[in-house]
Formats: structure tokens, sequence, C-alpha cells
């Protein structure tokens, strides 16, 4: 068993408080994202369980074991860094090995899991290589083997990928989704790539200013967000949002409780008839970018600049057009950028609730 707790957990330096008061589980066998912008607290959070960083303060549990005083290389976990931290010199067979003989692994076993581990990570060919001249997905890959080869309970990924170019992440992304169904243990992920996120993560943690913002399926981190941060946060291009001061023609009961009001942009529909229910906003496009099976388009209108996603399969020709957003595909929210659920409109007599 490797569940991961995280109890009232808070991290401090000198002054200034990076996490506070985080409660966190990571179930077993899970792929779970920590996902956020730059300086979020996502990596000091891993290297708290990691061990590489003392908390000030709360406990952290692993496998049913409080691990507050335990020292990394006890904690049966193994971390696969940004910069891969490969020993130049050696080959990657002896990189490999390097810990195996730390622990005193005799020759033979050593052998053995080398050759496992490498045919599972595609490194056969590669073992008498040194580092240099192995691509940068090689060398990831030597990286996630010397962290295989231990064993551990929990693999710990600080934003592996980002060092490698566009197709190979893409590449490396479905080696690792293949590789976690394979090995069936609990790997906990970084990254501040929400795209890499969605695809990779079966439990993702939304993270901002050291607090959860949201911990959620990525499903149900897209389609109901519980917060304005999350919604903006999750989805690319980001949900569309209008401050409720310059939203014309929605008459809404108790306005007063809505600050914002948000729609993701392939939810509303373009070049539609003006009667068609729901929303509409009119406007002009001031750019349009086809990405093959979609169209996107920046359109600028009284209420501000937003993005329309489409699946039409020519771009729309005319500069000026009709925005319409059904009902129940609208989001609204608190002025503190909390989600309110439930929203009556009055002229259409029924209640409007964005998502799920």
């Amino acid at each position: 068993m490797a569940q991961i707790e995280l109890k009232h957990v808070s991290k401090k330096f000198k002054d200034d408080v990076v996490i506070e008061d985080l409660n966190l589980t990571i179930k077993d066998g899970s792929f779970t994202v920590l996902v956020g912008p730059s300086g979020c607290g996502k990596s000091t959070t891993l290297r708290m369980i990691a061990g590489l960083e003392k908390q000030s303060g709360g406990e952290i549990w692993i496998g049913g074991r409080c691990v507050n005083d335990t020292a990394p290389g006890q904690r049966e976990v193994a971390m696969v860094f940004q910069n891969y931290a490969l020993y130049p010199t050696m080959t990657v067979r002896g990189n490999i090995e390097f810990g195996l003989k730390n622990k005193g692994i005799g020759k033979q076993e050593r052998q053995t899991l080398i050759s496992d581990i490498s045919e599972i990570v595609g490194l056969t060919p590669h073992l008498d290589k040194k580092p240099q001249n192995l691509s940068g997905g090689q060398r990831q890959r030597v990286a996630l083997a010397r962290a295989m080869v231990k064993k551990p309970k929990v693999f710990i990924l600080d934003e592996p990928l980002s060092n490698l170019d566009a197709k190979l992440r893409n590449q490396m992304r479905t080696e690792l989704i293949q590789l976690h169904k394979r090995l069936g243990t609990t790997f906990v992920y970084v990254t501040h790539d929400q795209m890499e996120a969605m695809s990779m993560g079966d439990e993702i943690v939304v993270m901002d200013k050291g607090m959860i913002q949201q911990a959620d399926s990525p499903l149900k981190l897209y389609h109901d967000p519980v917060n304005l941060f999350t919604a903006q946060f999750i989805g690319t291009p980001a949900m569309n949002v209008m401050n409720i001061r310059d939203v014309q023609g929605l008459e809404l009961e108790a306005a007063d409780r809505v600050g914002f009001v948000g729609f993701r942009p392939e939810q509303a529909l373009i070049g539609v008839n003006k009667n068609t229910e729901g929303y509409c906003l009119e406007g002009e496009i001031i750019t349009s970018e086809s990405l093959g099976a979609e169209n996107i388009y920046q359109i600028k209108t009284g209420s501000g600049v937003f993005f329309v996603k489409t699946f039409l399969e020519s771009l729309v020709k005319t500069s000026r057009v009709s925005v319409v957003i059904p009902y129940e595909h609208l989001y609204y929210f608190q002025s503190d950028g909390e989600r309110i659920r439930e929203v009556y409109i009055r002229s259409q007599q029924l209640v409007s609730a964005g998502g799920l």
C-alpha cells in the first residue's frame, strides 16, 4: 500500500509562507498530477513528500507510516528530476546500477534487474552508451529506469518532460501512462502545463498560492470547476469570463450575488440566427486560426474580447458575427471567485447552471 496523506502541512522559508495548512490524500496506485502556475507550491509539496524539504508543520504519511523524521532513502520513494541528474562518466548500465551497488545487492541480481527494467523502457540496445550519446528521450528513460530498479512504492516526477521538444513530449506522455498501468505504482507528477495534466492524470490537484483550489478527475475539473481560478486555468483556450457589469441583456434574479459570467469557447455557437435560444453577443472577428479539425476565433464584442472554438469544416468568412451561448452552458461566479451553481433567469423561467 502506498497511499500518501498530507495532514495540515505547512512550509515556511524564513518569513515567507509558501504552503499553509495543506490537506491532501493521494490514492494508492493513482496517477496524481499537481498543477498550477509557477510559485504555487507544487514542487515544494513534492519535495516534502520525498523528504528533500522538511515541512514546517503537519504530518506526512506514506503507506500508513508517518515519515516526518524518516530520511529520503528510507521512504521507499524514487524521484525523477527535470534535469535527469545522470552521471556523465558512467554508461547507461552504470547509471542504473549505481544505486543497487550502494544497497549491497549482488552482481547476479543487479544484472537481472537491469536487464528486466531496460527491456521495459526500451534501453537494452543503449546499455553501453554514455549519456552524452543519447537523445533527450533516451536520457529521460535512463532516469526512469534508475528510479524503477529500486522498486519503490511511490514514483515522484518533477516536470520531467519540460526539456523535451513537443513531439517527444507527446511520445513520452504516452509511455509514462503505459508505464504506470504496467507497474500499478503510485505516481505523483508535477507540471505547470495544464494540457499535460489533463492528458496524463486520473486525479488532478490544482494549486495556487500554496492552497488547493480543486482536486478532481480531469473531466470534473473541466466541466464542473468550483471556482473562477480553476475554470480559467483548465482549458485551452481558457474559459471566457465577463464581469457582470459588462453583461447586457441577461436578466438574472438576485444578480447582486453574481460577480462574473463565463462560458467555454467550444460551447458558443457562431454565425447562428439571433433568435437561437441563449445569451447573444454581437462582435467582430479579430483573428481566426485553423487547426485542421477545429477553428479558433478571437472576437471583439461590447462585453470584451472572447475566444470561440468551432468544428466547422471551413473558416467563417464574414467579419461581423453573432455568438450565442445556450443558457445551460453559462457559468456563474461570485465576486470572490466562488462558483454559483444555480441562477434564475427571469426571461426564460429556468434555473441555469453550467457544467455537469
